[in-house]
């Protein structure tokens, strides 16, 4: 982890945002006592909205056609 003091970080802030986004710990003191951490933004993953999957899932013709007896009966279910 670096510490580096708040005036050193005003004059070097571009090469210290290089820094934290390359993955370094950067931590930026004022008389001596840490006061911030300089971390990189993590990009989130966007959630899937309606319609995201289209032509993606494929339903088939007999999707709702009614299950085999032996099916039926495995589930509990008499006929």
């Amino acid at each position: 982890m670096k510490t580096v003091n708040l005036h050193t970080a005003q004059t070097h802030l571009s090469r210290l945002v290089d820094e934290a986004a390359a993955g370094h710990d950067v931590v930026i003191a004022k008389s001596g006592k840490p006061m911030v951490r300089l971390v990189p933004v993590t990009t989130s993953s966007r959630r899937a909205g309606f319609g995201s999957l289209r032509g993606k899932i494929r339903i088939s013709k007999d999707f709702d056609a009614p299950l085999p007896d032996d099916l039926l009966r495995a589930f509990g279910i008499k006929r």
